[in-house]
């Protein structure tokens, strides 16, 4: 067993680090499919339960204390609202409406199968609203806010990957039926010109960042984190569903919301470097992790499967209410239920000049995920009688 903390913190790095290696080294399609999320989360989970990594270490406890709140503040910051507008126009309505879907599909598909749950499913079908709304970083912070257990976080990192991989498709599909969608929703003729024009005026490149710039980067992370920390324990409790790690998470998030209309949004690369933490975090969450759940999977699916239908029936309302056309609905999904690592990619098979801004809208998503996500799971506690 490795046993101490350096040694579990390098094996947790190295193992998210291998996975985006291996991917961009072979460029194997596996990927495509089963996305290095789940390597990471499931590789430290089996290492773990055969014995090589502990149950327990301090190295655990640093990054939930400390990782989790920074990588919050970092994703935050880089959150531009105002050009997301610009670009999508209404199309940011049919994100919020797909956002919509996202909660209240959560109680709908928890409702036909949480008999076959855990009693405390719902705390892992908030967790994966966190990733539906915004990313894995929501996933992750909304697992902390909810303290959700280990094996219910599996199931949802699980149904994750699952749903993805029949969604993505679907949206990609999409394009191949532009022209009857769009006569549809009743898009006006020029709406993608216009999106074009706008895309083209809001691109920009992002600058190398110095030495500099991390530091400010930290120190800011470190500040808000600090600042949280002590102010988090002074407001008061509701259990089950506002405790201190939620009032922890809740006062981060805003925080980095209030800081991405300052200066210190165009600080360079907060995102990639949260992310970085990111990705650790959930190796750290693998590694705390049972298979216990595994069993649960089935009707964890089935719910996941009805919730994400009542997303796209939602994004389908909102496109005709907003006359929007199918390549902004599907990238507003995308930015949805993929988060800013599959936004782009829809974006690029639909429209290549909107890559940018379904970057913007699903960094609209991580502003909102985790106050929507803790709605969510309270939704789910609410409909399983807990």
């Amino acid at each position: 067993m490795i046993e101490s903390p350096g040694a579990v913190l390098a094996v947790l790095t190295g193992i998210a680090a291998f996975y985006f290696w291996l991917e961009r080294k072979t460029g194997w399609k596996l990927f495509q499919y089963v996305v290095p999320l789940i390597w990471i989360y499931a590789t430290p989970m089996v290492l773990r339960n055969v014995g090589v990594l502990p149950e327990a270490s301090p190295t655990y406890d640093v990054l939930r204390q400390y990782g989790l709140p920074m990588f919050i503040v970092l994703l935050l910051i880089s959150v531009d609202v105002g050009a997301a507008v610009r670009v999508m126009g209404k199309g940011v309505g049919v994100m919020l409406m797909g956002t919509a879907g996202i909660v209240i599909g959560a109680p709908v598909g928890y409702f036909f199968v949480h008999g076959w749950l855990d009693p405390e499913a719902w705390r892992g079908f908030g967790a994966l609203a966190g990733s539906w709304i915004g990313g894995t970083g929501n996933m992750a912070a909304a697992q902390a806010a909810l303290e959700t257990p280990a094996d219910q976080f599996g199931l949802a990192v699980l149904a994750d990957t699952v749903i993805y991989v029949g969604w993505l498709p679907l949206l990609l599909v999409s394009k191949n039926f532009a022209t009857k969608f769009n006569k549809w929703s009743g898009v006006a003729a020029d709406r993608v010109q216009k999106m074009d024009e706008a895309a083209a005026l809001e691109a920009k490149e992002e600058k190398a960042p110095s030495i500099q710039d991390a530091l400010y980067l930290a120190a800011i992370a470190a500040g808000v984190t600090w600042f949280a920390s002590w102010l988090a324990p002074q407001l008061p409790e509701i259990k089950p569903v506002l405790s201190t790690s939620t009032w922890m998470v809740l006062l981060v998030s805003t925080f980095g919301i209030l800081l991405s209309f300052t200066p210190a949004k165009r600080i360079p690369s907060s995102h990639n470097l949260a992310m970085a933490i990111v990705y650790v975090f959930v190796a750290r969450m693998g590694a705390t992790a049972s298979l216990e759940g595994l069993a649960q999977a089935p009707a964890f699916l089935l719910g996941a499967g009805i919730w994400i239908l009542v997303h796209g029936l939602f994004c389908l309302a909102g496109a005709y209410i907003f006359k929007v056309d199918v390549h902004s609905a599907a990238i507003a999904s995308a930015a949805n239920v993929g988060g800013a690592a599959s936004a782009p990619v829809v974006a690029a098979y639909h429209r290549e000049s909107l890559v940018p801004v379904s970057i913007l809208m699903a960094l609209l998503g991580y502003a909102m995920g985790n106050y929507l996500a803790i709605v969510a799971g309270t939704l789910c506690r609410w409909v399983g009688g807990a």
